[in-house]
């Protein structure tokens, strides 16, 4: 079997595999499926500094290649998370990267200095690009507090800090060049694109806050080309989101110059996916006689 391990920053995975924020609640909800230790690393849902209901329904609409969501971060806010979940996270062999999100600077800042009091955490996903959440995309799409959050969240702590950058943007690598000459240790391309979906009968739109976050296989060329063109323009590790279905869907974004991958959407249509993938992976790799997974980063031919 071929080497699926990759390094973001000086995290170590046994494979590119991470699962998206928000798709998989905080790995409990899976463990009786499969052992969530296969895989590279799970992404929590969304922590904020108190609890939070969501938006009001309805919350989720499908969509012909994907769906929109509206969830609002709900969420169980930081000391719940800290009491009910955590634990559960400590137990795991996998890496585990706690998604934080905030109204402020500050909020961001105290979170991440909360967390930092407790082990089994081994990097921060900065939620900047929330498009479902009033002001969630304030801190991505500029360069000045995108770099900003991310240089005071370097000061407190030597964990893993990974920004999530929205796609809402005229031009994602000038966001992308600030966070990481802020410090970032990688970032994650891309977060779900503004949408919404009507119903004619009704004539009222299918969601609940009107527009919502479009993710699934709808948004994969999208954020193909998002990982593309930050790949030339930083040196920072990339993970790749965006309707990754299928092992062929991971090699498109490795090949694009993502370094891992995180599913979303997918985790809803077929709980198990995850595990196939890494499957697949090994079996392409073998088929081709390719040893390690990081020989197929950024080989794009053009």
């Amino acid at each position: 079997m071929a080497d699926l391990s990759v390094h973001i920053g000086e995290l170590h995975l046994k494979n590119p595999i991470l699962t998206a924020s928000g798709t998989f609640g905080y790995g409990s909800e899976i463990a009786a499926l499969y052992d969530v230790n296969i895989l590279g690393g799970i992404v929590t849902k969304t922590i904020t500094r108190t609890e939070r209901m969501g938006n009001p329904p309805p919350r989720i609409a499908e969509t012909q290649a994907g769906m929109l969501n509206s969830i609002g971060l709900a969420n169980v806010g930081i000391e719940k998370f800290i009491s009910d979940k955590l634990p559960f996270l400590q137990t795991l062999s996998t890496k585990v990267i706690v998604n934080v999100a905030g109204d402020s600077q500050e909020d961001f800042l105290n979170l991440i200095e909360r967390l930092e009091e407790h082990e089994g955490i081994d990097g921060y996903e900065l939620n900047l690009s929330c498009p479902n959440v009033a002001g969630g995309l304030d801190f991505s799409t500029h360069p000045e507090p995108a770099g900003k959050i991310v240089s005071e969240a370097k000061k407190r702590t030597k964990r893993c800090v990974i920004p999530k950058l929205t796609p809402n943007v005229t031009d994602i690598t000038v966001i992308a060049k600030a966070v990481e000459d802020a410090g970032a240790d990688a970032i994650s391309l891309i977060n779900t694109l503004v949408g919404m979906s009507v119903n004619v009968e009704t004539r009222r739109p299918n969601l609940g806050t009107i527009m919502g976050g479009l993710s699934g296989p709808a948004i994969k060329p999208v954020a193909l080309a998002m990982v593309y063109k930050v790949s030339k323009t930083v040196k920072i590790p990339l993970l790749g989101i965006g309707g990754i279905c299928s092992a062929s869907d991971v090699l498109e974004f490795l090949m694009c110059g993502a370094t891992a991958v995180q599913l979303g959407t997918i985790n809803f249509i077929s709980p198990n996916a995850p595990v196939s993938i890494i499957k697949d992976l090994n079996q392409y790799l073998d088929e081709h006689n390719i040893r390690s997974i990081t020989e197929v980063t950024g080989t794009l031919q053009t």
